[in-house]
């Protein structure tokens, strides 16, 4: 039980650090001052959103999205937001993929070959299916996870430790909301296709409290450093390079390194979502419809996507609420539903 928990723990967390998170530009965007209490808040609401996807998962047996959205939204708003996670997760891994390109070219990679090597990857890892993609995040976002904090707890030594919780100093908690709503189409596209492969219900609590948990305590960790170096943060495209600077170069490398892994596992994500969502249909093995599907997104790559994400990102984040909500509602929905039944 607690190795299948950790699991999803780290498929989570996975879907979760992508290059957005990992580089700080998400929390820089979301966060900064007054944001403690925005910070717990979220931690809050992703362990119920975490628990409740889950628990749809394993009672529906999931092996894609579509059940739980039924669950969550009835039927008529399920096509809406079907066709949503399908164009949210194709977009977001395309964006990756250039983003697995463009952060070779810092060790003078060029770009197509960057490109090349990250879809290759996901090929191969695909030849494994979902275990192919559990295994993957396991071993590569621990890693990630020690050296990020790592990184962080070297940093405030350095500067003296101060995240502190001033109750009148606490603006920006509805901060928490929008951050959560952001990331729960991939999560439910994650969790949706791991329900035929829970086994029990403890196996929930670990993976939903766990990456809570990690991430709750990460984000303020990360989000105070970011403060600390706030006036420099807008001098790089990377918040994370702000902080980095006061390291080594090498430290540069490993960083560059472990950021094109977090895209890399977001990218999976994207993919596997896309992949349990279209099997039914095609009926192929995963490794070849993630190849098919790559090769639609490469050539996407070269569109100026700054435009696509300034229209499509405050559209999703509107409607993500509404999903947020009904998340958050369903457990009382459900209980009272059982008792008028009852």
């Amino acid at each position: 039980m607690w190795l299948s928990g950790l699991k999803w723990m780290f498929l989570i967390i996975g879907t979760m650090i992508g290059a957005g998170y990992a580089s700080g530009r998400e929390l820089w965007q979301f966060f900064g001052s007054e944001s403690t209490l925005a910070i717990v808040l979220f931690s809050i609401l992703f362990f119920i959103c975490c628990y409740v996807i889950m628990k749809i998962s394993y009672e529906k047996q999931s092996k894609h999205y579509i059940p739980i959205l039924r669950e969550l939204m009835g039927v008529k708003l399920t096509g809406v937001y079907d066709g949503m996670i399908i164009l949210y997760l194709f977009s977001t891994t395309v964006i990756m993929i250039a983003g697995g390109g463009a952060t070779l070219e810092a060790i003078h990679i060029p770009y197509w070959y960057g490109v090349v090597i990250i879809s290759s990857l996901l090929v191969l890892l695909f030849i494994w299916g979902i275990n192919g993609m559990t295994s993957m995040n396991a071993m590569i976002i621990p890693i990630l996870i020690t050296f990020l904090v790592g990184t962080l707890v070297v940093f405030q030594f350095t500067t003296g430790f101060s995240i502190e919780m001033e109750a009148s100093h606490q603006r920006n908690w509805p901060a928490a909301f929008t951050f959560t709503a952001l990331n729960i189409l991939p999560l439910v596209a994650v969790i949706a296709a791991i329900g035929h492969k829970i086994k029990h219900k403890g196996e929930m609590l670990i993976a939903s409290l766990g990456s809570a948990v990690i991430l709750g305590s990460i984000s303020l960790l990360y989000n105070d450093s970011l403060l600390k170096v706030a006036n420099e943060v807008m001098l790089y495209e990377i918040p994370l390079f702000a902080i980095l600077k006061h390291y080594p170069y090498f430290m540069v490398l490993v960083m560059s390194g472990l950021l094109w892994a977090a895209i890399y596992t977001t990218a999976a994500s994207g993919i596997l979502g896309l992949c349990t969502r279209l099997s039914e249909y095609t009926k192929l093995p995963f490794w070849l419809l993630s190849f098919c599907l790559l090769l639609f997104m490469i050539p996407l790559t070269t569109i100026g996507f700054s435009k696509l994400i300034s229209i499509l990102y405050p559209l999703y984040g509107v409607l993500n609420l509404y999903i947020l909500a009904s998340i958050l509602l369903h457990p009382i929905a459900h209980r009272f539903d059982n008792h008028s039944v009852g």
